[in-house]
């Protein structure tokens, strides 16, 4: 029998997903090749919506179509672009499409993006999606109204490595609002990661026995290999959150590219013990991914 990225998680296999950009366009050609270099070598590929507001193919669609060519999708969906009943429609159209895996995230001010003239949304939080999709789960919309059927989904989210001050009361509120997995930013600080990670555990003990959860909170930590010393350094000046080591940018000014996979793999190979998988993030580069798992030793087994 084959397990499903769920049971994998919840059967306490070490998991690896990976995403697939959709396309600004109609051409599909770059989102097939993408697809093939992920099939049999990530366990489930995260579909991004509008990522960094920027405009392209809903990921409702592209879901689907990645399911098609027999792989299986985490549909990632946003805040920003739709109100509540857009969402509920959207989700309601996964499960009509047998798409059962979903995180959900907030998602970047049009300000950021390609069409910063949009005006956004925002209806909904992240914490209030992720009682909406618990809603349509029970049977009902949110406003409270029967479903003729209600879809099963497994939910996710996404966190920062950093839950300081008020980051800790949202990422309790995500688990006590049906949160089942987590996606984190990327991971270079390992000593961070730990942290993060005996955090997450205490706040999972201490709702696991409670009515709202009734199961153990998934981990999957995120990686991007570095592709330069000015990658390292922009990040480490403009993404909150992350901080890359002088070690690693001294490594890359040495290796380049090939060493940031490199040093990648090793983040993985400390990490692993404590969390339960990672997800790689090579923005735009979805033919590194099986050179990664390689030098991981994790390609998935299909049991």
């Amino acid at each position: 029998m084959i397990m499903g990225f769920r049971d994998k998680l919840e059967s306490g296999n070490f998991v690896i997903t990976a995403e697939v950009t959709p396309p600004k366009g109609s051409d599909l050609a770059q989102l097939h090749d993408d697809i093939g270099y992920l099939q049999g070598v990530v366990d489930a590929i995260n579909v991004t919506d509008n990522q960094r507001a920027i405009m392209r193919m809903c990921p409702l669609a592209v879901s689907a179509i990645v399911k098609n060519a027999g792989c299986e999708p985490i549909m990632q969906l946003t805040c920003r672009d739709r109100n509540r009943m857009a969402l509920q429609s959207d989700l309601l159209g996964a499960a009509g499409l047998g798409i059962e895996n979903i995180s959900i995230m907030t998602g970047d001010h049009p300000l950021l993006g390609d069409i910063p003239s949009a005006k956004p949304v925002y209806d909904l939080d992240s914490v209030q999606l992720l009682q909406l999709a618990g809603s349509l789960q029970a049977g009902v919309d949110f406003s409270g109204n029967a479903l003729k059927g209600a879809p099963s989904f497994f939910v996710g989210a996404v966190s920062g490595i950093d839950l300081s001050g008020a980051k800790l009361l949202k990422f309790k509120k995500k688990i006590q609002t049906g949160a089942r997995f987590f996606q984190t930013q990327a991971v270079y600080d390992v000593d961070m990661f730990m942290d993060f990670m005996q955090m997450a555990s205490g706040i999972n003990a201490e709702l696991n026995g409670k009515q709202d959860v009734k199961q153990d909170i998934k981990i999957i930590a995120g990686i991007i290999p570095l592709k330069s010393t000015r990658m390292a350094r922009f990040m480490n000046e403009n993404v909150p959150g992350i901080t890359v080591p002088e070690h690693y940018i001294e490594r890359m000014e040495k290796g380049g590219a090939k060493e940031g996979l490199v040093i990648a793999s090793e983040i993985v190979s400390r990490i692993r013990d404590v969390c339960n998988g990672v997800h790689i993030m090579t923005l735009g580069s979805c033919e590194k991914v099986p050179e990664i798992v390689d030098l991981i030793g994790n390609r998935p087994h299909h049991n």
